[in-house]
């Protein structure tokens, strides 16, 4: 028996783009392609994270055409950040059932920033929820997470598309899904938000103009028209991450069965 590749799946950070993982992976299950392991960066993380502990895709997408993002974004005075991240810690509990790496089936690493040495932090212990509430504190927007001796932040202030994570973690294939950098992109600046994610997005394009060729699969959900705060278009976004994941399936496929013959 030819031995598989050991594959990772890196999703990367984006916000609202970033639901576009949630179609890909519906497109994954459907198609039966196997993935050892999640590597995710802000809302790749949350969308990984969800996925690692059970969550149905399918379901998540349609309940998010029913959800009131709004809801979950508690504004306060700003102090280390403008939303305190107590409500979406409460959806994120909802949604993880409270797991811990340790009690999910499918390997897990989270990437997030640590703004006191400014390096990268890859968080694969404890709380899944805590380690993704820290991945997407957008820097300004949302108030850090202290842990242990570390203020946590945006993982993608240092690596929104994490693919040599994977790597060193022994992957003989990464599958990478980027939903920022792709055709299509436009900026709209209209409030605090979008300036902060927008200054993060032109300060990362020369690391992923140095790394997103490293993937050996690089999947980019034609999102870039989509603004970072456009949450309630979440059924276009995750249909555009379906219609990425289908066009690469052949490939993909190709590169599985192919592993063996290089």
């Amino acid at each position: 028996m030819e031995k598989r590749p050991r594959i990772a799946l890196v999703l990367g950070a984006g916000s609202a783009r970033g639901l576009a993982h949630i179609g890909v992976l519906q497109v994954f299950e459907e198609n039966h392609i196997p993935f050892d392991f999640i590597v995710g960066s802000s809302m790749g993380a949350m969308v990984g994270g969800i996925y690692a502990c059970g969550a149905d895709m399918k379901m998540l997408g349609r309940m998010l055409g029913h959800l009131d993002s709004r809801l979950f974004f508690d504004v306060q005075l700003p102090r280390m950040g403008f939303i305190s991240g107590k409500r979406i810690k409460e959806l994120l509990n909802l949604m993880t059932k409270k797991k811990s790496f340790e009690e999910i089936n499918i390997p897990l690493l989270i990437v997030a920033t640590d703004l006191l040495t400014g390096e990268q932090v890859v968080l694969e212990e404890g709380s899944i929820t805590e380690a993704v509430r820290a991945s997407i504190s957008i820097p300004g927007i949302f108030h850090p997470v202290k842990r242990d001796e570390m203020i946590l932040v945006d993982g993608a202030v240092v690596n929104r598309l994490p693919i040599e994570v994977a790597r060193s973690r022994g992957a003989d294939l990464v599958i990478a899904v980027d939903v920022t950098f792709g055709e299509g992109r436009t900026v709209s600046i209209s409030n605090t938000m979008d300036v902060i994610l927008t200054a993060i997005d032109i300060m990362q394009k020369m690391q992923f103009d140095l790394i997103y060729d490293k993937a050996d699969i690089l999947i980019q959900p034609a999102v870039g028209g989509f603004a970072s705060k456009d949450f309630e278009k979440s059924q276009e976004i995750i249909q555009l991450g379906r219609q990425a994941a289908e066009e690469k399936l052949d490939e993909i496929r190709d590169k599985i069965n192919g592993y063996n013959t290089n």
